[in-house]
């Protein structure tokens, strides 16, 4: 599959992953899921940066500046920007390189909820940080009919998170829980595995998806059908504590206010179980979504829950 075709947008299969994190919490899937689907991937990283990366792929390694990077982008049809959040403010710099040097596909980092999320006030000044290398590149696209863009929505990150963090309400190691509210409150979420098909089938589908933020879902769920799924899993019954979203937002608010660190974690959390605000409902449902149009599979709580689980 290296010489695949599609359409006027996209003409060949050689891509650059301009990311510091390609081997990272999403890079890692995303790359995984390029080289499965046959494309060419080149990686630009930072000179310094350690990270390393799958045997065999071409690595570029140089200073993010517009001159170094539009030379590193050379000759490529699609440019993939995965930086964690310390590296967002580069994403301008990439998006003008990857215009000057020709690019046709700019995929943006969103992997999260997407320019129209309804945050908590405390998220506004990451959500503006965000939305300047998003404008910038719905610019460059109006203004140049060779460039286009695009941004993937995709949620909580629900294996990934769920393994990673408990307060997000699952404590992995001690199969225990802790239930917000009524533990009732809908959420979309992506498995890590979604989310590296939701780039191939951006690329699979250029001109749909051009200019634009897709919308991607894996599961519809809410906390007690995931507690459930736990426990069928495991074969075992979880202890659990009730408490709620209520609380987790005053401690946020109240550690922001201080600063000190923590509210970040605490304040996603309490939106993701706010008691009737459907806040973290990206779309009415996985038909309703882009994952059809994609490839993102409709996951049930007890395939993403067995995610979680594995080591």
């Amino acid at each position: 599959m290296s010489n695949i075709y599609y359409s006027h947008v996209i003409k060949k299969s050689s891509l650059k992953l301009t990311s510091v994190r390609a081997s990272g919490n999403f890079g890692t899937p995303i790359t995984a899921a390029l080289q499965r689907a046959g494309f060419n991937i080149t990686i630009i990283t930072r000179t310094e940066s350690s990270s390393t990366f799958p045997a065999g792929l071409p690595v570029i390694r140089t200073s993010y500046t517009l001159e170094n990077l539009t030379t590193a982008l050379a000759g490529q049809d699609a440019a993939i920007c995965v930086v964690g959040p310390g590296g967002i403010g580069a994403q301008v710099t990439m998006i003008e390189a990857a215009e000057a040097a020709g690019v046709k596909r700019f995929i943006v980092d969103d992997f999260g909820w997407g320019p129209d999320f309804r945050n908590l006030l405390e998220f506004r000044t990451i959500h503006a940080h965000r939305r300047t290398g998003w404008d910038l590149a719905r610019a460059k696209a109006q203004a140049n009919p060779n460039f286009t863009f695009t941004g993937i929505t995709s949620g909580n990150p629900i294996d990934w998170a769920m393994k990673r963090f408990p307060l997000m309400g699952f404590d992995i190691a001690q199969n225990s829980a802790i239930i917000y509210d009524s533990g009732t409150e809908k959420f979309t979420a992506t498995t890590l595995a979604g989310i590296g098909q939701s780039v191939v089938g951006v690329l699979q589908h250029p001109d749909e998806t051009a200019n634009r933020f897709v919308k991607v879902l894996s599961i519809i769920a809410n906390q007690t059908e995931l507690l459930e799924a736990f426990q069928r899993v495991t074969g075992r019954q979880w202890p659990v504590q009730h408490t709620s979203a209520q609380t987790l937002i005053e401690s946020g608010q109240q550690k922001f206010q201080e600063g000190i660190g923590g509210w970040v974690l605490e304040l996603v959390v309490a939106q993701l179980y706010e008691e009737g605000q459907a806040r973290c409902v990206m779309a009415p449902s996985w038909e309703e979504s882009d994952s059809p149009l994609l490839g993102v599979k409709n996951e049930s709580a007890d395939e993403v829950v067995a995610k979680a689980l594995q080591s």
